[in-house]
């Protein structure tokens, strides 16, 4: 089954799955509810709701947030007031401003994993809050991108071809925020700082301990040589990836751009294997993720990754390569 995921805006907006042509299924967004296509009267009034709809998806213009956020504010309102608390006593404990404190507790904002790890200990709250630091961090992520997310939790192994820029799991903060403040059309401030924290949340996953994950990365030798956020952003990129070869569970791979033809030339894969042993394939451009699960179709890429490895340069001839090119900046 190949299923195709767009983003969808807001958690009023369900997913469903519609059978296509027998093996496929494509993820649509729903048509019910406030700024839904045909909400209006005739096609100009469809076609303006599409396009109001459009915008707050990408722009992140709407206000609503997921439901998640809601309930863990009112648990950090609850553990304070039991503490006899106000909210600016608790954000001074917790090293906070008063309007962060208020924002988490209207589900306004999701608490990053430092608030939590304050306020569990303030509040006392017994891993109340520590429970949903994850689900709060999934939210976070695009919508076309979390039911991904969730397949790659599960992972034992991931490996992936990137050709265009690094690899989100292996951004730095700096990198990553260049990314998102280039995307067209603009989004506002706050869209970029929860796409920003969700992205670097999922980094988790590369020091994961129970159980381990097993990471390779190929990377176009293109994208060490695309400057992102200025000379300054890529050389510390750059170093970074250094660091990450040291890792016992990471494995980075250059694909030389004199090697002129390949399989990944088609695009970026993903390629997941679960701790139950199922195996997908997820695969990325403009705002689309399509997850392969059938058999034969996810064999095939297997091989085809199989092949890109013989044809990258081996883990140390890919560090020298990155190594020069951070001593170049």
């Amino acid at each position: 089954m190949t299923l195709y995921g767009r983003c969808t805006g807001t958690d009023r907006d369900r997913v469903g799955v519609r059978a296509v042509g027998g093996r496929e299924g494509t993820f649509r967004r729903s048509t019910k509810g406030r700024g839904a296509m045909g909400s209006g009267t005739g096609r100009g009034a469809a076609r303006k709701d599409a396009t109001e709809s459009y915008r707050e998806r990408r722009c992140g213009h709407r206000k609503e947030h997921p439901p998640v956020w809601a309930a863990y504010g009112k648990l950090v309102r609850l553990f304070r007031e039991q503490a006899g608390l106000t909210q600016s006593t608790l954000a001074h404990a917790i090293g906070y401003s008063l309007e962060q404190v208020a924002s988490v507790e209207q589900g306004r904002r999701p608490a990053k994993d430092s608030f939590t790890k304050a306020a569990e200990r303030v509040l006392s709250a017994g891993g109340a809050l520590r429970v949903l630091q994850d689900d709060v961090d999934h939210a976070k992520l695009p919508q076309f991108f979390r039911d991904f997310a969730l397949l790659e939790a599960e992972a034992l192994s991931r490996f992936s071809y990137d050709p265009m820029v690094i690899p989100g799991l292996l951004q730095t903060e700096a990198y990553a925020r260049a990314l998102l403040e280039a995307h067209f059309p603009p989004m506002d401030e706050e869209t970029i700082e929860h796409h920003l924290s969700a992205r670097l949340a999922r980094q988790s996953l590369l020091t994961r301990k129970n159980p381990p994950v097993v990471f390779v990365f190929i990377l176009e030798e293109a994208a060490l040589h695309r400057e992102v956020g200025g000379p300054a952003v890529m050389k510390e990129q750059l170093r970074h990836l250094l660091t990450c070869t040291g890792m016992r569970n990471v494995e980075i791979q250059v694909m030389r751009t004199s090697q002129s033809v390949h399989n990944g030339v088609n695009g970026q894969m993903v390629l997941l294997e679960t701790i139950d042993h199922r195996r997908f394939v997820g695969l990325e451009s403009q705002g689309t993720v399509s997850v392969v699960s059938e058999e034969d179709d996810v064999s095939e890429f297997w091989l085809q990754y199989g092949m890109l490895r013989t044809q990258a340069l081996n883990a140390t001839e890919s560090a020298r390569l990155i190594e020069r090119e951070a001593g170049r900046r």
